[in-house]
């Protein structure tokens, strides 16, 4: 994507940054890796890169900051979003914050490798915070050197933007910057270290607190700064609730637990492996966020995590995520716990997680299935015997969805019927014995008298399956393939996956490519399994 040198909007951009403005920062100006004590927030700039190039932006999420299309292929544009350039108004800064990291209290971790440019308000009134990752180091990189590179930047532009129309609640992203610049790193950590070329990221979100922040002021038993963050999340994102008090958070924290669910759900529904579920990768907001070793579940196995780092114990693997959702949220109410001092109402915010979990995947996977209302146990009995069904062989779940979308309801299969219906989305057709053929088709027809209890024509059905059941995702081989083209300096392929994924309910018939299940050459290789924590 070339970049064109045209006057741009970037200075129209209204900044507000109540962040710096209400917290407490660090009084220590100098950017050196250090412990910082009683403060929120340590300013730093970013590191100037040699050769800024704009590799894509989204024209959705430039909307959000009122800014066109024009305006993002302007050569200022991509000085401002490589950290070249400071614009009028912005205050930029790194968080601090501590967390859990694989279930193990890591102390103060921060914002290692981003930098907040500050937050805007938009002409709907909206606050946006601007956050430029891999621009350089802060205080809180400890022995890294706060930079980032091509491969996993574009993962993270890609399925930022991926997930946001997937309807999953994500952070966004605006754009993704060569810096012209190698950065050294060892993806695997088996001592051998290559330079790849650095990339920067800028990412969106109304806010990017996590549980962390709060879990590092109560660890350290910095408790007025605590009731002071807790204070400003919920006077600046959580407003309807009314002025900060002792019933205010607990109802907060409630919130927290809602959204996180809805959250969780919503991965479940399209297969995402966040693959590092650490409380310092947990938002607020209830949004996904810090796409690093993710991956999408592409044959079904609950037990899969695409992360090299958590390969052995599997904490952070598909099927026990709403477990971890759980735990962390246990601790961020360990953390507010001094501003509450009673354990009872935040074991009964605690308790709204578990049942917003429950009563919206119920809802999740009768939808998926084309229900009209999840009816109880009958439901649950078929849903099981699926869900086990689809682990005994290896079936590609999104394609799997899909197909079963497309079955008549008056009809009554056999098994070389449905064979022939589900035969796309089998990983080694030769797993699939004539036991197992004949096991999918008793549940099949057992589904399809399912489907009759409901007053829904297979027409409406159908739509309303592929509205909650994508065609496409951001499968780990097209990333990886979208990375090997980006690397040698060609852009076409993450621009258009990046529009595919635009609409990834509709059918397409021009992309059919994209919808495809993983290649054989991509069972086993980096980028495209499993991947590690190291950009």
């Amino acid at each position: 994507m070339s970049a064109h040198i045209q006057k741009s909007r970037l200075d129209d951009l209204k900044f507000d940054n109540r962040f710096v403005g209400v917290l407490p920062a660090d009084p220590i100006a100098d950017n050196h890796r250090r412990q910082v004590t009683a403060a929120c927030y340590s300013r730093v700039l970013p590191q100037i890169v040699a050769r800024p190039e704009l590799v894509a932006f989204s024209k959705d999420a430039a909307s959000l900051l009122d800014l066109s299309a024009a305006d993002c292929m302007s050569s200022e544009f991509a000085e401002v979003f490589a950290g070249n350039r400071t614009l009028d108004g912005m205050d930029p800064y790194a968080m601090c914050y501590g967390g859990h990291q694989f279930g193990n209290w890591a102390g103060q971790l921060g914002d290692g490798r981003a930098i907040n440019l500050g937050e805007i308000i938009n002409a709907r009134g909206e606050r946006w915070a601007l956050q430029l990752k891999g621009a350089g180091p802060t205080p809180y990189s400890r022995t890294a050197d706060g930079l980032a590179v091509l491969r996993s930047s574009l993962r993270e532009f890609l399925c930022s933007e991926a997930m946001h129309y997937l309807g999953v609640p994500t952070t966004r992203a605006l754009s993704l910057i060569r810096t012209g610049e190698s950065v050294v790193r060892d993806m695997f950590y088996d001592g051998r270290p290559q330079a790849e070329p650095g990339a920067v990221v800028c990412r969106l979100a109304p806010s990017f607190i996590r549980f962390g922040n709060f879990q590092l002021f109560a660890a350290r038993g910095e408790i007025e700064v605590l009731r002071s963050l807790v204070h400003y999340t919920i006077e600046t994102d959580f407003p309807e609730l009314g002025p900060p008090s002792k019933e205010t958070i607990v109802a907060w924290f409630a919130e927290v637990c809602r959204r996180t669910a809805t959250m969780i759900v919503h991965w479940m529904r399209v297969g995402f492996v966040h693959g590092v579920m650490n409380t310092d990768n947990m938002s607020i907001l209830g949004l996904t966020i810090d796409y690093g070793p993710y991956g999408w579940l592409e044959n079904y196995d609950p037990d899969w995590t695409p992360n090299t780092t958590d390969a052995h114990g599997k904490r952070y693997r598909f099927g026990h995520q709403p477990q971890i959702g759980m735990w962390n949220l246990v601790q961020l109410a360990n953390a507010i716990y001094p501003l509450v001092e009673e354990t009872e109402p935040l074991e009964q915010a605690l308790a709204t997680y578990a049942s917003t979990y429950e009563s919206s995947w119920q809802s999740m996977m009768a939808a998926k299935l084309g229900f009209d209302r999840y009816s109880g146990d009958a439901d649950l009995a078929l849903i099981t015997e699926l869900i086990e069904l689809l682990q005994l062989v290896e079936t590609d779940m999104t394609i799997f969805y899909r197909r079963l979308a497309e079955i008549d309801s008056g009809q009554q299969f056999n098994a070389d019927q449905c064979m022939a219906l589900f035969a796309n989305a089998y990983y080694v057709p030769d797993e699939v014995s004539r036991e197992y053929v004949q096991r999918v088709t008793t549940w099949l027809n057992r589904y399809i008298e399912r489907l009759r209890e409901d007053s829904c024509d297979d027409v409406s059905r159908r739509a309303q399956m592929n509205t909650v059941n994508p065609k496409y995702v951001l499968r780990n081989y097209l990333a990886q393939l979208a990375i090997d083209k980006a690397e040698a300096g060609d852009y076409t392929l993450v621009n258009e996956l990046l529009e595919v994924l635009r609409t990834p309910y509709e059918e397409l018939p021009n992309s059919e490519a994209f919808a495809g299940k993983r290649p054989d050459w991509a069972r086993e290789r980096a980028g495209c399994s499993m991947l590690s924590c190291s950009s």
